[in-house]
Order: C-alpha cells, then structure tokens, then sequence
C-alpha cells in the first residue's frame, strides 16, 4: 500500500493535535521522537543514537475512544500516517515511522479496568492497562488471563491484541486471540466499532478478527474483554528432562500433545539454546520443559502422563524446583532491557530471534535446514557465537520454532541489522515458507518481513488486501506494516 504523505507541515500537524487533546497529551522532545521512531528490531542501532529514518511530528496521548476517534478523523482528512501503540514492546518494525510528519498514537493513558465479572469470567479494560496491572487485580480474587508473554511487565492489552501475542501457557490457555471475547476499535475517519461480549455466534465471519493481528494496519484498538480461569498456582507440576537428539524431544512433545493433553508449558530447547538457561544441568544434551496446572485432578493425570511417556523413553529426569525457579525469572521487564542496553554499549556482541511454526512431519526438517544454510551459507558464520533453537508452543497439528542466534558485530554499529539480523531471519523465513510453514508464529509482520507476505498468503492475499482498501482507503493506518510499501 501506498504510504499517505501528508500537505500539511509539521508544525501546523502539532498545532492541530495541540488544540484537540491539550499541549499536556503532545509530545515534540527530539530525544522521545526519536525513540518513538523505531522498536526493538532496530535496538543496536538505536542504543548507538543511529535514527536514519523519518522522525514523527509528535507523540500524542489521548485519554478516550472519542479523543481517538478525533485523532483519526484528523489524519484521514489530512492523509496525516498514524503509528498505533501501547506498550511499545514490539520487535519486528511496526512501531517504525516510515513516512515523514507520522504521528505516534499511545493508548497508555487510556489505562482504566472497567469491569471484572467473576461469574461470566470475563474482565474489560482499556488498551493501555499493563498485563501484569491486569493480573495483580485478577489473582487475589483467585482468577487469570492465563496470558503470560515475557514481555508481561511492560505489555499492554492493545498491543498484545494488535500483534496477536502468545504467552508461555499457551498450549493449555491458548494465543491471545483465543483469550478475546470482544472489544472497540477506532478506524480511520473516526469510526467506533464494537464487537460484544458473547461466548460463541455464527453470525456471519468472526469479525474479531478483523482487528485481532491487524498491527494498527486497520484500526486502533480502545477497549479489549478477555476470558478468565481459574488462577490455581498450589496445583502446578513442574517437569525437566534432558534427552539426546532435538527430535527426540520434539516426537515426545507430538506425542503428549495428540494424546490429548495439555500442558501449559510444553517446550524442548537444542543444547545450544539450553546452555544459556540451563547451564548448570543440561550436560550438552537437548532440554524438556512441562509444567501440568489447573484443577488438582487435571494436573495429576497430565502430570502422570508426563512421568509415564518420559519414563517409557528412558530420558534422565531434571529436579522439578530448578525448572520452577527458571520460570519464576523467565518475564523481561525494564531492569533487563536497561541491563541489555548498557551490555551493547559495552560490547560488540548481540542476540536475536526469529519464530516460525510448521507441522509436526516437517518440524526436524526445518531445523535441520536452518541450522545448515546457517552453518554453510551465511558470510558471516564465524561471527556466530550461539546457534539454536526451541519449540514452545505446540498445537494438535504442528508446533513452533524459536530460532536464537547470538553474534559478535564486526561491522559498524549501522551495518549491523544489514550484516547480521536481515539475512539470518531470511534464512529461516525461507526455510519455513519451502516447507509449508508460516513466517511468523506471534511476533507479527511489522515491515521486515513483508517480503515475503505474499508467499505467506497465496490466493489469500486478496481477502487481506481487501481488508485495506476497505476500512483505510487513505493509507493513514502504519504505513509499510502488513502491507508491503509500494511507489509513492
């Protein structure tokens, strides 16, 4: 889609937002506007002070759907480009401002819990509540989204249905967009929609899912109504088990999984992955992690069912409290991310992570495959200081892959997403696609990995591209996100 370029100038666009939401709700500092005009896919270049792209005319806060729905009004009548965010945790470019005079729309002040219903088992809150603010007023009541990505600390419940997040128990919880039971959403020209709350409808299409994944492409989110469970954290088993081949671990995983359980952990790391969680115990060998939770009488059978199928397989057993203690610090909050920031500033070395997913008969291929091309095609493989991969969340028919490669930077601080990040994430998108697979399992499109959204979505890509046409003809919804950028 074509990017909208605004006739209005910068100051005339601050000016316009100043006298809709208050010169306290818009922000124009050079040090937030540069922030503002990347995410964490571009965090070597940016904790070197490197911005190469266009900065945005100002970050605005509105404090209500209708302060939303004037900011969009605006921007449709102005082809003025709108960069949706909440949270601002994403990693794959989406929060990147591609178009110059772009106005950054933070939902973090729209932060109210409107409503939690412990009998219908749903809550209600604004996009910019946090998750985990979200959790601390649910759990004392004895109840859980059952969302818990590692971004939990920061996340906020806009973003993560924007991106279609995933959490850690997601094999027993499900993704986000199986924790959605309605929600508002603003589209361009100021249009409020709301989908209600009801457990399940054949009323046409499941319209939800319009805005669910749309990545501020379409919309933006206001308001999001999510299930409850039960929170029943005495009831939890913990599982460890270290096994010789990463296909191993991944038959096991099938196995478990088809027979019908589900666990909330599921996850099998290869040996190079496990040496930076589980040093002290992997013994070079590929890990297991499980943990069986819910009702008392359903953790017990799931986690007898664990102890049976490993059993059977022979595999060395790992102490339950160490794979307790691994996931009470697993979650990123700012400490880590401070703690990231002051390590590539010290030294020329970095992590990244690419996440497909595949069904179970091609899951050793794709590994295989990866882990090959890697080895002996990409330039720079001698800079690799780390090369593994996870599955963690596994379905009836397929499972993910979490590559992880870590590597010293021999070039300059701006060559680094070109040199490194760029053609490893090639790779394993490739692969995936070759093999049936999907490009992205939960960390979305953004705008790196469009190129290959139309080998993602074949003959489908009409029904996604008819979705923007549709609800922004003007192209003023995150420009370049999904939707591949095209000649002005």
């Amino acid at each position: 889609m074509a990017p909208s370029r605004s006739p209005l100038d910068r100051r005339s666009i601050v000016e316009a937002m100043t006298e809709l939401l208050g010169p306290g709700a818009v922000e124009t500092g050079d040090e937030q506007l540069k922030a503002a005009s990347v995410d964490r896919f571009k965090k070597y270049t940016s904790v070197h002070g490197i911005y190469d792209g266009p900065i945005p005319a100002a970050i605005v806060y509105p404090s209500s759907t209708a302060q939303v729905a004037a900011v969009l009004r605006f921007a449709e009548e102005n082809l003025v480009n709108v960069v949706p965010r909440t949270g601002g945790t994403a990693t794959e470019g989406g929060l990147e401002t591609v178009v110059e005079d772009s106005l950054v729309v933070d939902g973090s002040r729209m932060n109210g819990i409107l409503s939690i219903d412990p009998y219908d088992m749903m809550a209600t809150a604004q996009c910019g509540v946090g998750l985990q603010q979200l959790e601390d007023a649910l759990r004392p009541r004895g109840l859980t989204t059952g969302h818990s990505p590692q971004s939990k600390p920061l996340a906020q419940l806009g973003g993560l249905v924007a991106t279609r997040s995933i959490g850690q128990f997601s094999t027993l919880y499900g993704g986000i967009e199986d924790m959605v039971v309605g929600l508002e959403a603003v589209f361009p020209g100021g249009r409020v929609v709301r989908i209600k709350n009801v457990p399940r409808r054949a009323a046409g299409p499941d319209i939800r899912h319009v805005v669910i994944g749309s990545e501020g492409a379409l919309c933006f989110i206001t308001e999001v109504t999510v299930k409850l469970f039960r929170y029943q954290p005495e009831n939890n088993r913990y599982f460890g088990f270290l096994v010789d081949h990463f296909s191993n671990g991944i038959a096991a995983l099938r196995e478990l999984i088809t027979w019908g359980y589900r666990p909330s952990v599921c996850r099998v790391y290869s040996p190079e992955d496990a040496r930076q969680h589980f040093a002290d115990f992997y013994q070079g060998k590929n890990v297991v992690v499980l943990v069986a939770e819910g009702p008392e009488r359903i953790a017990d059978a799931t986690a007898e069912a664990i102890e049976e199928l490993f059993a059977r397989r022979r595999c060395e057993r790992v102490d339950p409290g160490r794979i307790q203690r691994w996931f009470e610090n697993l979650n990123w909050g700012q400490d880590q991310i401070d703690a990231e920031k002051a390590a590539m500033l010290k030294d020329a070395h970095l992590g990244y992570t690419t996440e497909v997913s595949v069904d179970w008969s091609r899951v050793s291929d794709l590994f295989d495959a990866v882990m090959g091309r890697i080895r002996n095609e990409f330039p720079r493989a001698g800079d690799l200081t780390m090369l593994g991969a996870h599955s963690s969340h596994s379905y009836q028919t397929g499972t993910n892959l979490y590559f992880v490669y870590d590597y010293t930077i021999n070039t300059s601080p701006r060559e680094e997403i070109e040199a490194y990040h760029k053609p490893l994430n090639a790779i394993i998108v490739e692969e995936a696609l070759r093999l049936g697979g999907s490009m992205v399992h939960h960390h979305g499109i953004g705008k790196y990995r469009t190129p290959w959204v139309h080998a993602e979505h074949g003959s489908a890509w009409y029904l996604l591209t008819g979705l923007k046409h549709a609800f922004d003809p003007e192209g003023v919804m995150n420009a370049g996100t999904i939707f591949p950028l095209e000649p002005s």
